[in-house]
């Protein structure tokens, strides 16, 4: 269904509201609001699970805003003329509209913090969060600072990840690809030279002659098949059911789940080092840190929530919690006694960076070769299938 993103005024201020709806009546129905009121009806993207299986919604880019930002302000620009600039020089249509909304919130009079809010598919509850808490404490460019570098982490992150999983696909395309080559134009050559033995063939020979012929008459069904079959992981990926499943299947497995709670940890040590160091209290940095942290770890991460709202320390919280490292308690608690909790759960992460970097170079180089060594177990198992057939038959001659 149809998403329109309609802006209206609220109490003076403006306000906006993403809803689904057939058309923009039946949303602005939905909405009950008099038109005097509108301000603005905008047809969006439907947000529902299934959106969209094949391509992405464009992003904000918000690790480049949050940079540029903090440049401009740290020029002594005022935010107003900072933002301005930004929109001028922004060729995005998307982008622009949403930095035209910040703006125009801004000249009503409403905080920064409100303005982002108000543009939620762009600005997510964290920098929300790190804005306002910056507000309160006169260290906005800071705070943009140290978001754009915790950006600059994840995309890192992010880059790392698909950089070593690169060579393991483009190897099983390739070999995938191969085995095509075999079935399509091969296999079938050798199933007419050997229609005379048919009795005599093994059955896994016999099997994959059959398929060859198959393919050979069908070529494009079965290049078509070879991609349904290499794009259905991906797809299957897509589904938030089956992508849940297969990280709850990981985080059991006893020397992965181990280093994916770890990778989880660090990222939410990174998360809480960027909130605390912009001055949000630590219950509310923890709770704007929740969704970012795995589904696994939100229990424990409300559990603690819960803990330190009553007043206990953090360090208690998260070791009861399972929430912390013996690197990272250590230095919890030592940050606890010097005021400094924020920080040390920054070198908490880095030093979890580093043990991450070298686990992932060593899976790499591991699994590069067991790899190779399995597709060439799987192309070479096609070619002895072939040839037995006719080793048979030189046996029968002599």
């Amino acid at each position: 269904m149809p998403a329109f993103d309609i802006r209206y005024l609220d109490a003076g201020r403006i306000a906006s509201r993403r809803i689904e709806a057939a058309d923009a009546a039946a949303a602005l129905a939905q909405l009950g609001l008099p038109a005097a009121r509108v301000v603005a009806v905008q047809a969006g993207a439907a947000a529902t699970p299934d959106t969209p299986l094949l391509g992405h919604r464009a992003r904000f880019p918000l690790a480049l805003f949050s940079r540029e930002l903090g440049v401009l302000l740290g020029a002594g620009i005022p935010l107003l003329e900072a933002l301005t600039a930004l929109r001028e020089k922004e060729a995005a249509p998307a982008v622009a509209a949403a930095l035209d909304g910040v703006i125009e919130h801004l000249r009503i009079g409403e905080p920064f913090s409100a303005a982002v809010a108000a543009q939620p598919r762009h600005f997510d509850g964290l920098f929300v969060a790190v804005i306002a808490a910056a507000e309160r404490t006169g260290q906005l460019q800071e705070a943009l600072a140290s978001h754009a570098r915790y950006l600059a982490w994840v995309d890192m992150l992010r880059a790392r990840l698909v950089g070593a999983s690169l060579y393991p696909l483009l190897l099983v395309l390739a070999s995938m690809a191969v085995v095509v080559f075999l079935l399509i134009f091969v296999v079938p050559r050798f199933a007419t030279m050997l229609d005379g033995m048919a009795g005599n063939i093994p059955p896994l020979s016999r099997a994959l002659l059959e398929t060859g012929r198959v393919a050979g008459e069908h070529p494009a069904l079965a290049s078509a098949l070879a991609l349904a079959l290499l794009a259905a992981p991906a797809l299957a990926w897509r589904v938030a059911a089956v992508r849940e499943a297969v990280l709850d299947a990981l985080w059991r497995l006893p020397a992965v789940g181990q280093r994916l709670r770890v990778l989880a940890l660090a990222r939410l040590y990174r998360t809480l080092n960027m909130l605390l160091a912009a001055g949000v209290p630590a219950p509310a940095a923890l709770r704007t840190a929740r969704p970012v942290v795995a589904a696994r770890l939100r229990p424990r991460v409300d559990a603690a929530l819960a803990a330190v709202a009553r007043g206990e320390r953090l360090s208690d919280a998260f070791e009861r919690e399972g929430l912390a490292t013996p690197v990272a308690l250590r230095m919890l608690r030592v940050g606890e006694k010097s005021g400094a909790v924020g920080e040390m759960l920054g070198q908490a992460a880095a030093f979890h960076d580093e043990e991450l970097e070298r686990l992932s170079d060593w899976v790499t180089k591991l699994l590069n070769p067991l790899l190779m060594l399995l597709m060439g177990g799987v192309i070479g198992t096609v070619v002895v299938l072939l040839y037995l057939p006719i080793f048979q038959l030189a046996e029968q001659v002599q």
